[in-house]
């Protein structure tokens, strides 16, 4: 167990990082605030870990000849397929309405209070379409798909945050 002294101590630190929680955020010297905003720096948009993902990307597509594949493969099961890209055009779609209108046409920055639905709808069938994906593909590359998938959605949306 603990002593006096010990809890005393103890007490006195959540104090203490309680009134640090509680005080509130537009208080403090302005030398507090610049020293603050000069501690924050921006990520640079590309960085290794962007880097990385976009040339896995490229170079899955390229070494599995994964166009060449979606193309002209037979043992795809079209109808998985066909659910998937229904899924995936319902994802785009949402974000598109998201960022084109809502954010740029009518300047709603926290579309996701404006429209609380659109995040799960979205994730749901993001979640249905990679599943999907993974049924109608899995007899062209077998334990591989997964692998050649995640590789593939890491790439674009690396290369969509450097966009944007």
């Amino acid at each position: 167990m603990l002593n006096d002294s010990e809890l005393a101590n103890l007490r006195n630190r959540f104090r203490r990082d309680a009134e640090l929680l509680m005080r509130p955020a537009d208080s403090g010297t302005e030398d507090e605030k610049s020293q603050e905003e000069k501690e924050v720096k921006p990520l640079p948009r590309i960085n290794k870990h962007s880097v990385f993902w976009i040339v896995a990307s490229v170079v899955v597509t390229y070494y599995v000849d994964f166009l060449r594949h979606i193309m002209e493969n037979d043992d795809i099961k079209s109808w998985w397929f066909s659910v998937g890209l229904l899924l995936l055009g319902i994802c785009l779609s949402l974000a598109t309405f998201c960022i084109v209108y809502l954010e740029w046409y009518k300047g709603i920055q926290h579309y996701d209070q404006e429209y609380p639905a659109i995040p799960p709808i979205t994730t749901a069938a993001f979640i249905a379409a990679s599943c999907s994906f993974n049924i109608a593909l899995w007899p062209v590359w077998s334990f591989f798909t997964p692998l050649i998938l995640f590789t593939q959605f890491m790439g674009v949306v690396m290369f969509i945050s450097l966009l944007g």
